[in-house]
């Protein structure tokens, strides 16, 4: 079983990694405002966005990339999956985003998209190694 990359649990995929490296609760000021200069729908910017920040995942092994990144291709092969949902923030969460267009995104599949296209890139080395084992074994 492969274990929760900081508690002692199975790890179990979920897109928040990908985005909660956009938040800025907490930290408006600072990472707000490195992260406020970037339109999430804007092509461009998104894919800066997340060649900058949204794979700085040092704490995930490879094989958790590699679990992570093959739950981000179910999802985006999910038709029915609603990408929008992990933008939303409730009222009694610790929680805010750089610009006000992160609450609705345009075409927020799009941006997944682009994370998993990039990821690909950024972490083939790590994806190929994972592919070559058995994930029952972890």
């Amino acid at each position: 079983m492969l274990k929760h990359p900081f508690v002692n649990k199975e790890f179990v995929p979920d897109l928040m990694w990908f985005v909660g490296q956009f938040d800025v609760y907490d930290r408006e000021e600072t990472r707000g405002a490195i992260l406020g200069v970037y339109n999430p729908d804007d092509e461009h910017d998104r894919l800066e966005l997340i060649r900058k920040y949204g794979l700085d995942l040092e704490c995930l092994s490879y094989r958790h990339r590699y679990v992570l990144l093959s739950f981000l291709k179910e999802k985006l092969n999910d038709p029915a999956f609603d990408f929008q949902s992990l933008f939303d923030i409730e009222e009694d969460c610790a929680g805010s985003w750089p610009r006000g267009e992160w609450y609705n995104l345009k075409n927020p599949k799009d941006f997944f998209r682009d994370i998993y296209v990039l990821a690909k890139e950024k972490w083939k080395e790590d994806l190929q190694k994972a592919a070559l084992e058995d994930p029952s074994s972890w």
